[in-house]
C-alpha cells in the first residue's frame, strides 16, 4: 500500500473519530455576554429551619440580628450544634427567615466530620438527603433528611441577566479571579427580580481558589442544563 493511500485512511479513521466526540460532547456555546465581574461571597456552613423547629429548639421564632447580602435574609441570634454520626459542630449559624422545611448547608469537608454522605443540591432540594440531629441549650429536633452540600449558584436579577446574557437556571462557567485563579464549572443561574448579584461558593472551594472579599468571578462560557429545587438563598 503507498503513503497516499495511508494517509487517506488515516484521515478518514480521524474524522470519524471527531465526528463520534463531537456527537456525544455537551453542548457549550460561546459566551458572548458582559465582560463584567461578578462579587463572590463565602457561604459557609448554616442551618434554615421550619418555625416549628425554630419553636421546638429555642422556644420562640428566629431573632434577626443582621441583615444578609440577599433583600430579605437575615443573620439570627440562635445558634445550633450538628451532631452527626462520627462528629459534632458546634456554634453553627442559623439564617432567615424561616422555611417550609428545615435545611442543613455544610461542606464537603464538613460532611467527612460529621460521618454523612450529603449530595450536592441547589438549595431547597432536599427529596431523598441525609438526615442530622440539631440540638441548642434547650432543646433537640431530628432532621430525617435535609442536609446537603450546597452547589455553586450565581444571584441575579432580571436586568442583571439580560446584562450578562443568561437565563433563569442557566448553567454556566465561572473563572474566579483570586490569588490561585480557577475556572468553576455547572454554577446556576438564578433569576429573581428580589436578588442581589453576588455568586455563592462554600469553604472548600473558596481556599482552592484563594477567596477574599475582593475576589470577582467572570462568566467564560454557557452550558445547556438546569438546577433544581430553587429558593429565595
Amino acid at each position: 500500500m503507498n503513503e497516499k493511500a495511508i494517509n487517506e485512511i488515516m484521515e478518514g479513521v480521524i474524522k470519524s473519530v471527531v465526528e463520534q466526540l463531537s456527537e456525544n460532547a455537551p453542548h457549550i456555546s460561546v459566551y458572548e455576554g458582559s465582560s463584567e465581574t461578578i462579587p463572590v461571597e463565602l457561604s459557609a456552613r448554616h442551618v434554615h429551619l421550619s418555625e416549628a423547629d425554630a419553636i421546638e429548639l429555642f422556644g420562640a421564632p428566629l431573632t434577626p440580628v443582621r441583615e444578609l447580602s440577599q433583600p430579605g435574609q437575615f443573620l439570627c441570634e440562635e445558634r445550633v450544634r450538628l451532631i452527626g454520626p462520627k462528629g459534632v459542630m458546634d456554634n453553627v449559624a442559623v439564617l432567615g427567615p424561616a422555611r417550609t422545611s428545615s435545611q442543613v448547608e455544610i461542606s464537603k469537608t464538613d460532611a467527612r466530620i460529621l460521618g454523612i454522605n450529603a449530595p450536592v443540591r441547589q438549595s431547597g432540594n432536599i427529596a431523598e438527603t441525609p438526615g442530622i440531629i440539631l440540638a441548642s441549650q434547650t432543646g433537640i429536633v431530628g432532621l430525617e433528611e435535609g442536609v446537603i452540600i450546597a452547589a455553586r449558584h450565581i444571584h441575579m436579577s432580571t436586568a442583571d441577566a439580560a446584562r450578562f446574557g443568561v437565563a433563569d437556571n442557566e448553567k454556566v462557567s465561572v473563572r474566579l479571579e483570586g490569588e490561585r485563579p480557577v475556572i468553576l464549572e455547572e454554577v446556576v443561574v438564578r433569576v429573581d427580580d428580589s436578588f442581589k448579584l453576588a455568586m455563592h461558593i462554600d469553604p472548600d472551594e473558596g481556599n482552592s481558589a484563594g477567596w477574599n472579599k475582593k475576589v470577582q468571578g467572570k462568566i467564560v462560557s454557557i452550558a445547556g442544563g438546569a438546577g433544581n429545587g430553587l429558593l429565595s438563598h
